[in-house]
């Protein structure tokens, strides 16, 4: 094993999500009328598949095995999204007017999760050999140079956000590319042009979509007293909108987070995930977790997220090779755009995004995607060990 502590530090948080799709998901095996072990069984198959999945990655020889895994998860995922429109419903159920969801023996694929972990491997693989630093390029000949990973990144794009419908995706999907093109060697103010531009994008998006619009609004009735207080009286009528649409599950959210205290009110004794937040072992899982093990439980699940990150970047900063160098940043910066946007969006500073936190959230897919992401970090690591001497 290249790196134990990396391991060590991602197989805690994958036994942490086991205990808690039991504990917290009493409410929704009998809202479902399944087995009170139905999701901590399933949750366990894939927790360990995934832990064995990234102990075989680790083992694997980079300079063989890194490129050929990456573009099959980059072309094979980004095929299946493409087809899945086309695809009977009794493979490819729509839910929520959304085809995102492939059965597979009783099991649901998501594409998408792994897709992502491709789409990272294809930049950091192509941004090795094309970009570089700046210097005296001009704006211009930098917007030249990034085209081609424009045109892919907008196909991807209208694929997730548009015939999945899945708009949270595309928000941790083009954060991951920008800050990897700062580190892939553009300049500052090619970053701050791509970010405002994607931003135009972003709005077209919300402005497009109704239900989007009415998630905006869910969100500004919660957020706007605190808001609006800083503005004069006349501007803040102007910006209110009715309390009636004030989110519900926002609301259930930081109740029970205020509920559980510094300490929480103990392993399966919260109240919260009995049918006031709905299916709380998923995207509102830490909600749940602040619940049953108060602040302090947070901050223990925030301090090893965090030394996983260290061990992620470590690998960057100890390797000569640029295609790893960019990799390992591009795995660490995905999770952690994803722990951000699922946690501002419980806590009510973002509108929810459906992003599931890595690792901890209920769902086979996003903590398959995920363990094969650091995998690949792990294979890469041993070749970072021979770039610089000494154990990462």
């Amino acid at each position: 094993m290249a790196d134990r502590k990396l391991f060590a530090l991602v197989s805690t948080l994958i036994g942490m999500s086991i205990i808690l799709s039991y504990s917290l998901s009493t409410y929704t095996t009998l809202l479902f009328d399944v087995n009170e072990f139905h999701f901590v069984i399933r949750q366990s198959i894939f927790g360990l598949v995934s832990i064995f999945v990234i102990w075989i990655l680790a083992q694997l020889d980079p300079d063989k095995w890194l490129t050929p895994i990456g573009f099959i998860l980059f072309l094979g995922a980004a095929g299946l999204m493409i087809a899945m429109p086309f695809l009977p419903e009794s493979i490819v159920p729509a839910v929520g007017g959304a085809k995102r969801w492939i059965k597979v023996a009783g099991f649901s694929l998501a594409p998408v999760e792994f897709f992502k972990i491709g789409f990272v491997y294809f930049l950091a693989w192509s941004f090795s050999r094309k970009l570089g630093y700046h210097d005296g390029m001009g704006l211009i000949n930098e917007f030249k140079r990034f085209t081609p990973y424009a045109l892919v990144f907008v196909l991807a794009m209208f694929i997730i956000a548009f015939v999945q419908s899945d708009l949270g995706q595309v928000v941790v999907l083009g954060l991951t590319l920008l800050f990897m093109l700062m580190f892939a060697g553009s300049s500052f103010r090619f970053f701050l042009t791509i970010l405002s531009t994607v931003m135009v994008f972003f709005v077209f998006f919300i402005v497009t979509a109704e239900h989007r619009i009415l998630r905006i609004k869910s969100w500004w009735a919660l957020a706007q007293n605190s808001v609006l207080e800083l503005f004069p009286d006349s501007i803040a009528e102007q910006l209110r909108v009715p309390t009636e649409v004030e989110p519900y599950q926002i609301g259930h959210s930081l109740n029970a987070i205020h509920n559980g205290g510094f300490f929480g009110t103990g392993i399966a004794n919260g109240t919260f995930k009995l049918g006031f937040l709905s299916e709380v072992h998923t995207d509102f899982i830490l909600a749940g977790l602040a619940e049953e093990f108060g602040f302090f439980g947070v901050v223990f699940v925030v301090f090893i997220f965090m030394w996983m990150l260290q061990r992620i970047f470590k690998v960057a900063n100890r390797t000569h090779d640029d295609a790893i160098y960019l990799f390992s940043i591009g795995i660490g910066l995905l999770l952690s755009f994803a722990f951000l946007v699922n946690a501002y969006g419980i806590s009510g500073i973002t509108p929810i995004k459906g992003i599931s936190v890595p690792f901890l959230s209920y769902g086979g897919s996003a903590i398959l995607a995920a363990s094969i992401g650091v995998g690949m970090v792990l294979m890469a690591s041993k070749k970072a060990d021979m770039s610089k001497k000494g154990n990462v």
